[in-house]
């Protein structure tokens, strides 16, 4: 005996018809998590071989992932230059010795970068080199 009717279906079939979507969703998001780790290797043989294996198209982004921290790489740049830099060279320098960043604000980050760490003094404003 159905118990009530919607748009002429029972309840009964109504929670049947939900619970057949429900398994659906799952194996699809247990279909869609495998395709998701075989990208992910892909991404890693391709970035292992020198290639730049991007998440295009796949939600998400994520950020970007770098061999060495922000500090280090500041830290190698103003090394090198042994001389004080402004923070906008410092910026492009430590982008071309290739890190990698999605930030639109990048040079404010390592202006934040240059205040908070210890390693770094400013002898006059806008410039920045290690402590000595």
């Amino acid at each position: 005996m159905a118990r009530h009717t919607v748009n002429g279906l029972s309840i009964d079939e109504l929670e049947r018809m939900l619970q057949s979507r429900r398994s659906l969703v799952q194996k699809l998001e247990r279909q869609r998590s495998k395709v998701v780790r075989k990208l992910d290797a892909l991404d890693d043989r391709i970035r292992q071989l020198g290639g730049s294996a991007g998440r295009s198209g796949r939600s998400g982004g994520g950020r970007a992932r770098n061999d060495q921290s922000l500090l280090e790489v500041i830290e190698s740049v103003l090394k090198s230059s042994g001389k004080p830099m402004k923070v906008g060279e410092i910026a492009d320098a430590v982008q071309s010795k290739g890190y990698r960043s999605n930030s639109a604000n990048f040079r404010g980050i390592v202006n934040q970068t240059l205040i908070k760490d210890k390693r770094f003094n400013a002898p006059s404003r806008g410039l920045y080199q290690l402590k000595k």
